[in-house]
Formats: structure tokens, sequence, C-alpha cells
């Protein structure tokens, strides 16, 4: 059988946002050191504590959960979708979540400031916007791939979010004949929903498809429960989880091609 198209995970598979999501809290820390003198690392692991609690106390998580929409995305994302109650409740929830984790954060380290947490958090969500990478073989692996097989770019999140993410990198949206956004499906992965859903966009069966991701437990789970070939990409070589098995295991976008070649031997 040959392989007609390749489903590729956007955020830390084409984009590298562990890296901007990391340099924006850097820059935000060391602008509370130079206000109030705090630990910058100490300060950053502390607001990243206390996000993760506070964002999962509001009746909102369930549906973050589902939709794939993290927590240190929600420090910086607007909610704009007009259409869906949900996100109505997140864009009035924002303002308030990005002050407290903050301001949580800073009192942590003793330090009883609201009004600096919501100069921070109002730097977070600014400053987050300013840093857009891609990995350095993301272009090369498109342009092998691009004109031999559909693309199809599936990305759990906020839809203006998402959007946001591919408009500060605008070369890389024409490489996709299709690109899903859980937000706007209405399901994230690794519901089978979604990945049903792309195959019927791309005119394929699962087994004409291989899904490129860098979570185990969305882009891998996912593409193994509706049968497809599931690509993890491991950049930092992290252990296993034995109980969610990916086909294969690459530490580079370029060795897709050779996978490829593998499944298709295979057949």
């Amino acid at each position: 059988m040959r392989i007609q198209a390749v489903l590729f995970d956007l955020d830390d598979t084409l984009l590298w946002d562990d890296r901007s999501v990391k340099e924006t809290f850097v820059y935000v820390c060391r602008h509370a050191q130079r206000s109030v003198g705090v630990d910058p690392a100490e300060l950053e692991e502390a607001v990243r504590r206390e996000a993760r609690t506070l964002y999962a106390s509001f009746e909102t998580y369930p549906f973050t959960q589902d939709i794939g929409i993290n927590p240190f995305e929600a420090l910086w994302a607007d909610f704009r979708d007009p259409d869906h109650p949900m996100f109505a409740k997140l864009r009035e929830l924002a303002p308030r979540y990005r002050r407290e984790s903050w301001t949580r954060g800073l009192a942590a380290l003793g330090v009883h400031d609201p009004q600096l947490g919501r100069e921070l958090g109002e730097l977070f969500h600014e400053e987050r916007r300013k840093r857009s990478y891609v990995y350095e073989e993301t272009y090369s692996i498109l342009d092998a791939l691009k004109g031999r097989y559909k693309l199809l770019l599936l990305t759990n999140g906020s839809p203006d979010l998402q959007q946001e993410k591919l408009n500060g990198v605008p070369q890389l949206i024409p490489y996709f004949d299709h690109i899903v956004i859980s937000g706007s499906f209405g399901r994230g992965k690794p519901a089978p929903e979604i990945f049903e859903h792309c195959m019927k966009l791309l005119g394929i069966r699962a087994s004409e498809g291989i899904m490129v991701g860098d979570k185990l437990t969305t882009d891998i789970k996912g593409a193994n429960t509706v049968g497809m070939a599931s690509v993890w990409i491991n950049r930092r070589g992290v252990p296993h989880d034995q109980e969610i098995k990916p086909a294969y295991e690459i530490r580079n976008l370029m060795e897709i091609p050779d996978v490829i070649r593998t499944i298709e031997r295979s057949v």
C-alpha cells in the first residue's frame, strides 16, 4: 500500500513552542527581578505551578482538556472565537487568569504585589507573541514531501491562537492542503473523530497515511486508535511510555522519508 498523505502536528513538531514559552518566561521573570529582586528561575517555577493549579480549577477545564489547550497557551491567548460559549467563558476568564497566575507566583516567593502581578501577566501576554520559531529541518522536510504526498496540519488548540501562531510563520501555511484545528472541529486529538475527519478531507484510508507528532498521549494515541501509522518525533530521547507505543520513533523530521519507505516495503 502506497502512503498517500502525511499528517503533522504543529506545536513542538514543526513549531518550537517550548522555546517560545521558555524565552518569554525568562524575559518576564528577569523584568520581575529588576523590579523586586526575586530569583527569576524560582519565579518561573512558581508561576508555572500556580498557573497549572488555577487553570485546573476553572469550570472550563474539561473543555480545554478535550480541545487541547494547555495552561501556558492560556497565559497569552485571547480566545476570540465568537461562536462557542466555552470560548466566550475563557475570553472572560483570561485577564484574571493571567493576573492571578503571576500574583500567586510572586506571593509564593514572599512578594505580595497584585499590581506587579497584573503587569507581569500582561507583559507575558504581549511578549509571547513576538517569539515564533520553527525547527531547523521544518522547511526542508516540507519541501521534500510537498507534491509527493498530501499534507495536512492537525493541531489541538483555540482557533484564533493556533491561527496566530501560523500567522507568525506565514511561509508554513502554503505547504498544507488542509489545516484542522481542534477548537474549530469540536474535539481534539486523540479523539478518533478528528482523525476520521482528516482522512475524509484527504480522501484516504488509515493505512494510506502517517501521523507525525511529539505527544504520545494525543498524536500517537489518536493515530494508533484509528489504525494509522504513528511516527513519534522524540528529539530529546525521553523514555518510552510503555502504554502508548508509536509504530516508529525518530529524532529528526528528515527521517520521515525513510519511515515511509519502510512502511511501503512491509506491505
